[in-house]
């Protein structure tokens, strides 16, 4: 076991800076193995006296400090794995401090790291330690001016952050470039990048007409799959104009793509870092999916500008502030390029896929978390998504002008600060003049609300009574909860279809009840609309009403939710018989339901893109919560994927004629545009593909075949692979060995061929995926290619990795130790997927756990330590 055990960060032992850094110079020397970084830093104290300055530095050489320009003396220095002490500094003095590292060995892809021959940064939230000593917390601000210099040929683009104001040639074949940010900055927004590039360019004029040249540079040959980002890049910035009134600040803004990354992308101030599966689409390699999240994440890195550069979080438990903000921005944009109620659907799917079962299990935190490990395994979906439904609360309950006023004071009174989430929330009390105490529960109480809906109708009296009560279930740590401020969007439904008595009312207490009079028939009630509010709904309604909703509720959220909702009753009951041995019944229910889905498929009025939705089903994570929550124990995971098969057989058996019919009136050869109106449509034809191989005729099976040798773009041709796939045998070899073939020399795609084959089924599929990671095209070092196969295995191939003799579990624990000693931040990522174990039946159960177990025995990184003790409730 480990015994030096990480320390505990607590947000109530916070202390503000001892010392100021007013500005840093920092000069690179770069070499691939040996590069110099000589930092200067103008810095005052802030106690009023001598005081010790601790400045934190990780796997960096230290080469010389000088205080006001003479060497520190031996008594004043103190140095430790994690950084250097300083004793007794004065209130004002120069500290110089010289630096060696060596990139190339980085594998952590954290500080300054070599990714494809070039030179790269990733500084957030603790990078930038590994590139100088540094006091490296989010509330020190100071003023960058950069300095760089590298081998003219190897390295012919200089990049930093700001404004290039000097570049030129020097002897030898090498060349500087100098870089000035004029606004202060975190270190964790401090960039750098250097090699060869090509470059996509354009113009930008702001709504005060200054022109604002915009660069992406991407690996040479990639230019022409970048336009697309380019695009995104201008709708954004305009939109934030419009919607925020928020301009762009700099002289000009940078974008650039690596493969190797750890993230998505990265806010930098004026230069931004993206994972090239982020920035780079052309219909033949991307999908319908990569141009909806290039165009999210363009966004919301921009958003980033306001939300979270020139307003920072004070300290890391503070994340939440820039993140779920800037998140909640980039789906308002997305909502607005693709349709608002295609958007949320999308927007929630997501919550309930990632956050939800975050919150239901051992790994659950508040939003706001009150202690960590290792603020890298803080990237969660709480503090993203969960956090961007707090401020669509927040919206939702002031109303749109006043949460716009709310903003405008936030960035006009803040500006150039490290801020908190209580002078966020003041800003919208000071507007509002509401009081909004309450409302700060939602940042510091984990857990997913339930919120109990019992509806009473008297015929006599016509009044109609909704009773919604709320309860949060203990999390650990908290095992008492409070009640919380909700908005609750509600209306009703008559017989015929008429939608009346829209509302949004309140909750604040643990129960509310809201009458209705004058009603004169039993309406179907339409509750949360937009989902209004992050919680579970525990609304049980008869079939009829729920496919009242499903035809006439004019919320298409809720439209779809209806249907979601049943499909998770039947569902759960399939997947409760199988795992009982009960011979599931095709029962009244079931039977409405798969003729409701039929209806919707032939409803010639629906937008293909909600029709493709309203015709998914829910996941098998959906269903392994919902039995958890309802029930309140686990479930075998293979009984809800066999149930899941058994439902989409009988919506195609049902419907064979119209998905047939449908699916080859949408194989008619159309232009490609990547907008929300092409995506719905070969998404719909797509989902009826899926649906008729269920089949397994062999007409069906020549439409898979045709469409995968035929598609000319990259949504239709995967989908015909994984349609082959399902259908297995050696049609889904051939097929799998054609893609590859045909797409070997281009990573991403090659990427997308891994997470194919991770979800690959049959009794020798195990041993198959195993042999991939000696796949001479796998890379177990790069973070893409390592989320694509063993990601993938274990969150999409249900049969193999959780097969019942443990072999699953094993192969994915052998490949999360491996992934730790090249880089703790990725292979953490990959642990929190065995966080669903206690949704699991107790043999799984058992079986997660001593896998976890295992991984404490091999002393493993303090990412991976803390996610395994927490995963096992330690």
């Amino acid at each position: 076991m480990k015994t030096d055990l990480p320390i505990v960060t607590r947000l109530k032992d916070y202390t503000a800076p001892a010392f100021e850094i007013m500005t840093i110079d920092l000069d690179f020397n770069l070499d691939p193995q040996k590069t110099v970084v000589t930092s200067i830093m103008a810095i005052s104290g802030t106690t009023g006296k001598p005081t010790d300055f601790f400045l934190n530095g990780e796997d960096i050489k230290l080469v010389s400090i000088k205080v006001d320009g003479k060497p520190i003396s031996k008594t004043k220095l103190r140095q430790n794995k994690t950084g250097i002490t300083l004793k007794k500094m004065p209130t004002k003095f120069t500290l110089e401090i010289t630096t060696e590292c060596d990139p190339s060995a980085n594998t952590s892809l954290m500080g300054l790291y070599v990714s494809g021959g070039r030179f790269c940064t990733q500084c957030e939230a603790e990078g930038f330690r590994r590139i100088t000593y540094f006091p490296d917390r989010p509330d020190m601000l100071a003023t960058y001016n950069v300095r760089i210099e590298a081998d003219k040929a190897a390295y012919p683009t200089l990049l930093s952050n700001g404004n290039c104001i000097q570049e030129g040639d020097l002897p030898n074949g090498r060349h500087f470039a100098q870089w000035q940010d004029p606004f202060p900055k975190p270190c964790y927004l401090f960039a750098l990048v250097a090699g060869k590039f090509d470059t996509v360019s354009d113009i930008f004029t702001t709504m005060n007409g200054r022109k604002i040249p915009l660069d992406i540079y991407v690996d040479p040959g990639d230019a022409p799959r970048a336009t697309y980002a380019m695009d995104a890049l201008k709708r954004s910035m305009k939109w934030d104009e419009d919607a925020f009134g928020r301009e762009y600040d700099l002289d000009r803004f940078m974008v650039v793509a690596v493969r190797d990354f750890n993230f998505g992308a990265m806010e930098n101030k004026g230069l931004n870092i993206f994972n090239s599966s982020l920035l780079l689409a052309d219909e033949a390699s991307a999908t319908d999916m990569n141009f909806e999240l290039i165009e999210s994440v363009i966004a919301h890195e921009y958003f980033h500008n306001w939300t979270g550069n020139r307003i920072t979080c004070r300290d890391w438990f503070q994340l939440c502030l820039k993140e779920g903000f800037t998140v909640f921005r980039d789906q308002e944009f997305s909502a607005d390029q693709r349709g608002a109620a295609i958007q949320r659907i999308k927007d929630v799917k997501a919550l309930r896929a990632r956050q939800f079962p975050e919150d239901a299990g051992p790994l659950a935190h508040p939003v706001r978390p009150a202690s960590y490990m290792k603020i890298d395994n803080f990237y969660t979906a709480t503090i993203y998504e969960k956090g961007a439904e707090l401020i669509r609360m927040l919206k939702t309950l002031l109303g749109g002008e006043v949460f716009r006023k709310g903003c405008d004071h936030y960035f006009d009174t803040l500006d150039g600060t490290a801020a908190t989430i209580e002078q966020f929330i003041a800003c919208f009390e000071h507007i509002s003049g509401q009081d909004l105490s309450q409302f700060m529960r939602w940042y510091e109480q984990a857990g997913t609300p339930h919120v109990a809906i019992q509806t009473t109708f008297d015929r006599h009296k016509k009044t109609y009574d909704i009773t919604c009560v709320q309860s949060t279930a203990p999390t650990p740590g908290q095992a008492r909860k409070h009640p919380l401020l909700m908005p609750i969007n509600m209306g009703l439904i008559d017989r015929n279809g008429r939608n009346f008595g829209a509302q949004t009312v309140t909750l604040s207490q643990k129960s509310l009840t809201v009458s209705y009079d004058n009603i004169e028939e039993e309406p179907t009630l339409s509750v949360f609309r937009k989902f209004s509010a992050p919680v579970h709904v525990g609304h049980q309604q008869n079939i009829d009403h729920a496919l009242r909703q499903m035809r006439f509720d004019d919320d298409l959220f809720n439209r779809w939710e209806a249907s979601q909702a049943l499909a998770r009753e039947i569902l759960i009951g399939l997947a409760r018989d199988l795992e009982t041995g009960k011979t599931p019944d095709n029962h009244h229910i079931m039977r409405s339901y798969t003729a409701a889905m039929v209806e919707t498929l032939q409803n010639e009025n629906m937008d293909m893109g909600f029709k493709a939705l309203s015709l998914s089903l829910p996941s098998d994570g959906d269903i392994i919560q919902a039995c958890s929550t309802e029930y309140g124990h686990g479930i075998d995971p293979l009984a809800v994927h066999q149930a899941g098969k058994l439902l989409r057989r009988a919506i195609a058996e049902k419907g064979v004629k119209a998905f047939e019919a449908l699916y080859i009136e949408l194989s008619k050869t159309t232009p490609f545009v990547p907008d929300a109106k092409g995506a719905g449509r070969r998404s719909l034809r797509n989902i009826c593909l899926a649906y008729l191989v269920k089949l397994r005729t062999p007409k069906t099976r020549t439409f898979a075949v045709n469409q995968f040798k035929t598609a000319t773009n990259m949504t239709e041709e995967l989908a015909g692979l994984m349609a082959l796939i399902s259908i297995g045998g050696s049609i889904a070899r051939e097929a799998l060995d054609a893609f590859y073939a045909k797409w070997e020399h281009s990573p991403l795609v090659i990427d997308k061929w891994f997470g194919v084959y991770s979800g690959l089924t049959g009794h020798d599929a195990l041993s198959k995926i195993k042999m991939l990671t000696e796949h001479p095209a796998y890379q177990g070092a790069n973070p893409n290619r390592v989320r694509s196969l063993i990601g993938g295995f274990a969150a999409s191939n249900p049969e193999s990795f959780h097969k019942i003799d443990g072999t699953g579990y094993g192969f994915f624990t052998d490949n999360v130790l491996a992934m730790d000693k090249v880089n703790p931040q990725v292979a953490a990522r990959l642990l929190g997927l065995f966080s669903i174990w206690n949704k699991l039946d107790m043999t799984r159960q058992d079986m997660i756990k001593r896998e976890l177990r295992r991984i404490l025995a091999s002393k493993p990184s303090d990412n991976v330590f803390e996610i395994a003790t927490k995963s096992l409730g330690n």
